[in-house]
C-alpha cells in the first residue's frame, strides 16, 4: 500500500522531511519543551516511575504494532503506550487491558479527541 509522500520539518528553518509533524532532531526538543512546562507536576512523577516505564516496555514488548493501524490493515510499529481511559477520567493506571500501543500519529490524534480540541 503506498505511503503519504514525506513533508517539512514544522521547525522554521529545517529542511528535514518526516513522516509527522517534526523531525526527530526537533521531536525530542519539542517533548522537552512539552514535559517542561506544560505536563502537570503529578503525570512527571507517574510516567517517571520506574515501575510505568516496566509495564510500558512490556505492553510493547507484547504488542509491538500500533493497535489503531492494525485495525486500518497496515503495519506501523508502536511507539507510545496510552491509557485507553485516561487517568484522570477514572481509568486504572497500572492495568495492562487500560493500556494500548499507539504510533505517534495515532497519540496525536486521540490526545487531542481527549482534550476535545477535534
Amino acid at each position: 500500500m503506498p505511503r503519504k509522500p514525506k513533508r517539512p520539518c514544522s521547525q522554521p528553518g529545517c529542511p528535514e522531511l518526516t513522516d509527522g509533524l517534526y523531525c526527530d532532531w526537533h521531536r525530542k526538543d519539542e517533548y522537552k519543551e512539552y514535559n517542561r512546562f506544560k505536563r502537570d507536576a503529578a503525570s512527571k512523577r507517574f510516567y517517571g516511575f520506574h515501575q510505568w516505564k516496566k509495564l510500558r516496555q512490556q505492553k510493547l514488548s507484547r504488542d509491538p504494532l500500533c493497535e489503531h493501524c492494525a485495525k486500518e490493515s497496515k503495519v506501523v510499529p508502536a511507539t507510545v503506550v496510552d491509557h485507553i481511559v485516561p487517568i484522570k477520567e477514572g481509568g486504572a493506571a497500572w492495568d495492562m487491558n487500560n493500556l494500548q500501543s499507539l504510533c505517534r500519529y495515532h497519540d496525536d490524534v486521540k490526545g487531542l479527541k481527549d482534550r476535545k480540541m477535534i
